[in-house]
């Protein structure tokens, strides 16, 4: 069920830490530009480190549905941001939440924002693999997991739930084109045009995602 309010696992004070991104910002001068470094993912979802409210989000490369890369930067953004990150169109809870999220998207265009869709699956099945209707969403391939690590969000599937996966008919090597067995924690990252995070929400659990109402709520507190 996807959760109705803020206050949850994973989710950082978006006032507190905005306050604290204003002591900060008045001791010291701008950061630099955060490039991804080569991190390496958690090996449980339990164990992932997201980034933190008020760091400078990283630059990653993702890729077009198209196989093209797209380079992320946060330091030259001209809106807000919203990225969201999802674990593929074969995951139901998933395509339950692209869903959900549809009834925010009007509204959060609104506001000003860009929404990014980020993606454990390869480029050529972001589109094709989703089970819900009508999603016109901008979705990006991240299948090479640069995003997820350099977020902190990505984890490595033991052996023994990757062959279980198998069992279900999910391949995640067919799926992601990759053999590196990762998938992020579904997780939530509001940016600002500063390339300052401002809102952070992850939940080790898949099954519990980010309702429409709240993203809105913590979108209009970035402001």
């Amino acid at each position: 069920m996807l959760q109705r309010r803020r206050a949850t696992i994973g989710v950082l004070a978006l006032l507190t830490g905005m306050a604290s991104l204003a002591s900060a910002a008045g001791s010291a001068p701008a950061a630099k530009a955060a490039m991804p470094m080569a991190s390496t993912a958690a090996t449980d979802p339990s164990k992932v480190q997201p980034l933190k409210v008020g760091g400078l989000a990283p630059a990653v490369v993702v890729r077009n549905p198209d196989g093209t890369d797209r380079k992320f930067d946060p330091q030259s953004l001209r809106k807000p941001a919203v990225l969201i990150f999802y674990r593929g169109g074969w995951c139901p809870y998933c395509n339950a939440h692209l869903g959900a999220l549809k009834a925010a998207e009007p509204q959060l265009l609104k506001l000003g924002y860009d929404l990014y869709f980020l993606s454990a699956d390869r480029p050529a099945i972001l589109y094709s693999s989703l089970k819900e209707p009508d999603i016109k969403y901008t979705l990006l391939s991240d299948a090479r997991m640069n995003a997820a690590r350099a977020f902190g969000v990505a984890f490595r599937l033991d052996d023994a739930t990757y062959a279980q996966y198998k069992t279900y008919g999910i391949d995640l090597e067919v799926a992601s084109g990759e053999k590196h067995h990762e998938l992020p924690v579904p997780a939530v990252f509001i940016i600002g045009t500063d390339g300052r995070i401002r809102f952070v929400h992850w939940n080790a659990d898949y099954k519990q995602r980010l309702a429409a109402e709240p993203l809105l709520a913590a979108a209009k507190a970035a402001l």
